[in-house]
């Protein structure tokens, strides 16, 4: 989970998002509508029996923050919380899996703030099944045809590792640009995503308001995006008072058309 607002709980009573499995949660900053709803979900948790570890990335403010809440409550959290504590000053990796990595890097908005980037892992190569058994190579040489090293029968005849493999998918990669000033400091860390989420407050007729709240419009995400040589932009973030959200996305597709609105509810392929 990126980030948590008020009201994540009951979007996730919505679309049937079950609580145990949220084992990471990524906090970009401390404004109100990035982090309101941890409390409650946390402790929806805790009362529904939750043992598992959860893993916090965040500010280091916001486990006094959480700290107080608890103390004050006389909630005693039956799961470990593991923090992991986000450098605001510079970019770092703070996660890695035998699948992905997550780094941060840093946005220019009003108070610290961090983006995070999500990058796939290139996978081993895949096994032809009906070649292989075909030539009756035993499973136990699979992860070593993965790696692309080539098999050698009893006999001495070679088969070519990439002649019973295909290769990998290509990783993929997704960045989430939470508040921030449409600066471009940030987008040699980015450069190439795949999928780009990146707030648009506004429209770019507000520039200077968006300029004066570290905001960044709709017009200036697709431009970020097209220099990122993105596939797709996501937009989000939207101020209030813009009811139709219509006029921000013709904005940002006049210089990005892969531009599409952060609707909730909608699932996009990275």
């Amino acid at each position: 989970m990126i980030d948590c607002g008020e009201g994540t709980q009951q979007q996730m009573l919505r679309y049937g998002i079950k609580y145990h499995k949220i084992d990471h949660i990524f906090i970009s900053h401390l404004h109100g509508d990035h982090f309101f709803g941890l409390i409650g979900l946390i402790s929806s948790m805790h009362l529904n029996g939750r043992t598992k570890p959860l893993f916090l990335f965040c500010p280091a403010e916001l486990k006094t923050i959480l700290d107080l809440q608890f103390l004050h409550s006389g909630t005693v959290i039956k799961f470990p919380i593991e923090y992991y504590f986000t450098n605001t000053q510079a970019s770092e990796t703070i996660l890695e899996t035998n699948d992905f990595t997550v780094d941060t890097f840093v946005l220019n908005h009003r108070i610290p703030c961090t983006g995070f980037f999500f990058k796939q892992k290139l996978k081993l190569r895949k096994i032809l099944k009906d070649k292989v058994s075909e030539i009756g190579i035993p499973n136990a040489y699979f992860p070593l045809l993965k790696r692309g090293i080539d098999y050698k029968d009893a006999d001495g005849n070679i088969y070519k590792a990439n002649q019973l493999t295909t290769d990998p998918d290509v990783p993929r990669s997704y960045a989430y640009c939470s508040d921030t000033l449409a600066d471009g400091s940030y987008l040699s860390e980015i450069q190439g995503v795949d999928t780009l989420y990146h707030e648009s407050t506004f429209m770019h007729d507000m520039v200077d308001r968006a300029k004066e709240t570290f905001h960044t419009t709709a017009f200036e995400a697709a431009q970020i995006a097209k220099k990122l040589d993105a596939d797709k932009l996501l937009i989000g973030h939207f101020s209030a008072r813009y009811r139709d959200l219509t006029p921000l996305l013709l904005e940002a597709r006049e210089v990005f058309p892969e531009t599409y609105l952060a609707n909730e509810g909608e699932t996009f392929m990275i």
